[in-house]
C-alpha cells in the first residue's frame, strides 16, 4: 500500500471519521504520522480496524482477567486480517460506585456511543460483564449501528465453607441474613466473606450480569456459550478469539446491530428471560436497548412472555445451582433449543445464520443433567416475572415471583413507610414502631429521578425478626433489588414517588393489598383523601446543582421507559 493522503473519500479504516481540519488530505497526511508513532507502517493501515471496548478498571474487579481476554480478541482480530485497537470507557464496578451503577449507565452508553461514532473503526468488540457495562454497551452499540460484537467476561467459580458450596452473591445476602439472626458470629462470617468471590469474573448466580450474558445469546449479539463460559476457563480465552476473527469477518458482510436486534429477537429475549427466572434489571435493560432502535417494549411484553414460559434452569436464586454447572450443562444453545417452540427462528445471529439455523444443529438436554430442565419437565410453572399494576403503581411494577415466598403472594398488610435509605438505617430497628411479619415495608425516593434508582429494594428484615427466623416479608418500592436477592419484593414502581407517583402519599398504618395471581398491587386509601394529601405534599425536591446528577434527575425517563435519557 502505498501512503496516499490525496483521495478525498473516506473508503474505511482509519480514513474514516476525519479530524475536522477544513482539508481532508492533510488530516490523513497527519493521522498516518502519528500512527507511525506508534509503530505502524503502510501494511498495517491497509487493514480493516476493530475497535475494543475495554471496561477493565481496578475498581471492577469482576473484570480482573479482562487484559488477558483483551489480547485473545486482539489475537483473533489480527489473525483474521484485521487491526484491532483497543480504547477505554468508563467502568461500572457494581459493588465500588455510589450511590449506584444504574446512575451511570446512560453516560456510558453515551460516552461509548460518541468513541465508536468519533474514532476511526469499522466494527466494534464490546468487552464487558459487571451488571451496567453489558447494557450500556449494548444500549451505544444500537445507536452507532456499525457492526458490533459481544463479549463478557464470565461467571466466577464457586468457593467453599466447612462443606458448602458458596457464591456470589445470592448466598451473601442469605448469609448476612443469618448474622443480623445471630446465626453466625463474627468469625464466621469473615470466613465465608473469602469464599463468596474466590475468582475473577461476574457473580456465578443468576444476577444481573449472568442474566445480560446469558440474555446476548438469545438476542444473537455474541457467540454460542460465550454467556456462560466461566471467567478463569480457557473456553473464555477461546471465545475471545473466535470473536475477535468475526469482528474482522462482519466488516465485509456489513452485519450490523440493527439487522440483529428485532422485535423478534427481543421476543426471544423476553422467553429466555423467563426460563431463567432471570433479574428483574433485565427489564429494564432490555427496554431502554429496545427503545433505542424504535421498539417498544412494555411491561405486558414481559409479563405475557412469561406467562407461557416455566422455568426451566435450576439456578440461584430461583433454584440451587451456579452458572459453571449451567454451562458444563450446555449452557444457552442447550436451553434455546428446549425453547424451540416458544421462539422466533427467522431472527439473524452475529454468526450470520439465524436462530432456527442454529437450532437445527444444536443438542436437546442430555439426561445425565437435571440443571436444564425441559418444557414438559420444568423446575417452576410459568409466570417467573409478574407484571403489576394497581392504585399504588398506575404505570406498572415488577416482582420476581419465582424467588417470592408463596405464601405471600396474596397479602394484605399495614404500611410501614422509609422516606429514604437513610431512615431505613435510622429507624428499621426502631421498636416504636412494631414491626411484625405480616407488615409491609415501603421504601420511596429511590427511583430514578431521586437517587439512580439503587438496588435498596430488598430491605433488610429487622433483626428482631430475622431472630425470630422470619426471612421474607412483603416489600415495596420505587427502586430496584439485584438480580442475586430473593424475597417478595414489589420493584420498578411508577410513577416514582419523586415524580409525584402514589407512593409518595402512603402513611404508615395505611392497607397495602398484593396480588401476584391477579397483578394488582393496590392502596387501599379512599381517593378523596389522597387528593386531599396530594394537594398537602410539599413540593418535590430540586434537582442536583450540577453536573450528570443534575442532567440525570432532570432528563431520566421511568422505569417502565427503560430509565434512558428522554432525548436518546
Amino acid at each position: 500500500m502505498t501512503n496516499d493522503v490525496t483521495t478525498t473519500e473516506p473508503v474505511g479504516g482509519f480514513d474514516r471519521r476525519l479530524t475536522s481540519y477544513g482539508d481532508p488530505g492533510l488530516s490523513k497526511f497527519l493521522r498516518r504520522a502519528f500512527l507511525a508513532s506508534s509503530g505502524l507502517d503502510g501494511k498495517d493501515l491497509a487493514k480493516p480496524v476493530v475497535g475494543i471496548c475495554n471496561t477493565a478498571s481496578d475498581y471492577t474487579t469482576c473484570h480482573r482477567d479482562m487484559p488477558a481476554l483483551m489480547d485473545a480478541v486482539k489475537r483473533g482480530v489480527l489473525e483474521a486480517g484485521g487491526l484491532p485497537f483497543q480504547f477505554t470507557a468508563m467502568s461500572l464496578g457494581e459493588i465500588l460506585m455510589n450511590p449506584t451503577t444504574m446512575m451511570f449507565r446512560n453516560l456510558m452508553a453515551m460516552e461509548v456511543e460518541e468513541q465508536i461514532t468519533a474514532q476511526p473503526m469499522d466494527a466494534v468488540v464490546l468487552l464487558g460483564g459487571c451488571d451496567k457495562t453489558v447494557p450500556a454497551e449494548l444500549m451505544a452499540a444500537a445507536s452507532a449501528d456499525i457492526p458490533a460484537i459481544a463479549l463478557v467476561v464470565g461467571p466466577m467459580m464457586t468457593g467453599s465453607w466447612r462443606g458448602e458450596r458458596l457464591g456470589a452473591c445470592t448466598d451473601c445476602r442469605r448469609m448476612w441474613t443469618d448474622f443480623r439472626g445471630d446465626e453466625l458470629n463474627d468469625d464466621e462470617v469473615a470466613e465465608v466473606n473469602a469464599q463468596l468471590c474466590p475468582t475473577a469474573g461476574t457473580c456465578m448466580v443468576m444476577g444481573t450480569a449472568s442474566t445480560m450474558g446469558s440474555v446476548l445469546e438469545a438476542l444473537g449479539m455474541t457467540l454460542p456459550r460465550a454467556g456462560t463460559a466461566p471467567a478463569v476457563s480457557s473456553e473464555r480465552l477461546r471465545l475471545g478469539v473466535s470473536t475477535g476473527r468475526r469482528a474482522v469477518e462482519l466488516i465485509a458482510e456489513d452485519l450490523r446491530p440493527s439487522q440483529i436486534l428485532t422485535r423478534e429477537s427481543f421476543h426471544n429475549a423476553l422467553v429466555t428471560l423467563s426460563a431463567l427466572s432471570g433479574s428483574t434489571n433485565a427489564i429494564i435493560h432490555l427496554t431502554a436497548i429496545a427503545r433505542r432502535l424504535g421498539i417498544t417494549l412494555d411491561l405486558q411484553d414481559f409479563h405475557r412472555a412469561a406467562e407461557k414460559t416455566p422455568v426451566l434452569v435450576d439456578c440461584k436464586p430461583a433454584g440451587s445451582r451456579y452458572l459453571p454447572d449451567f454451562h458444563v450443562a450446555g449452557g444457552m444453545p442447550t436451553l434455546l433449543k428446549e425453547l424451540e417452540t416458544l421462539l422466533e427462528r427467522d431472527t439473524l445471529t452475529i454468526t450470520g445464520k439465524t436462530m432456527g439455523e442454529q437450532l437445527d444443529v444444536w443438542e436437546p438436554a442430555q439426561p445425565w443433567q437435571d440443571m436444564i430442565r425441559t418444557l414438559d419437565d420444568p423446575l417452576k410453572p410459568a409466570g417467573a416475572l409478574v407484571a403489576l399494576s394497581g392504585s399504588l403503581f398506575p404505570d406498572g411494577a415488577v416482582i420476581k415471583a419465582a424467588a417470592a415466598s408463596p405464601d405471600l403472594m396474596k397479602h394484605r398488610g399495614r404500611a410501614v413507610v422509609f422516606e429514604s435509605l437513610d431512615d431505613v438505617e435510622a429507624r428499621l430497628e426502631d421498636p416504636s414502631l412494631n414491626i411484625t411479619p405480616d407488615d409491609i415495608l415501603v421504601l420511596r425516593n429511590i427511583g430514578p429521578a431521586a437517587t439512580g434508582m439503587p438496588e435498596a429494594g430488598a430491605i433488610p428484615i429487622p433483626k428482631h425478626l430475622a431472630r425470630r427466623g422470619v426471612r421474607d416479608m412483603v416489600r415495596v418500592s420505587d427502586g430496584r433489588m439485584s438480580g442475586t436477592a430473593y424475597g417478595t419484593v414489589v420493584l420498578h414502581g411508577a410513577p416514582e414517588s419523586a415524580r409525584g407517583g402514589p407512593i409518595a402519599l402512603v402513611r404508615d398504618g395505611d392497607e397495602i393489598e398484593l396480588d401476584v395471581e391477579a397483578g394488582r398491587i393496590d392502596l387501599l386509601v379512599d381517593e378523596n383523601e389522597l387528593e386531599r394529601r396530594r394537594a398537602a405534599t410539599p413540593p418535590l425536591p430540586a434537582p442536583p446543582a450540577r453536573g450528570w446528577r443534575r442532567l440525570y434527575a432532570e432528563r431520566v425517563l421511568q422505569a417502565d421507559q427503560g430509565a434512558d435519557l428522554d432525548f436518546l
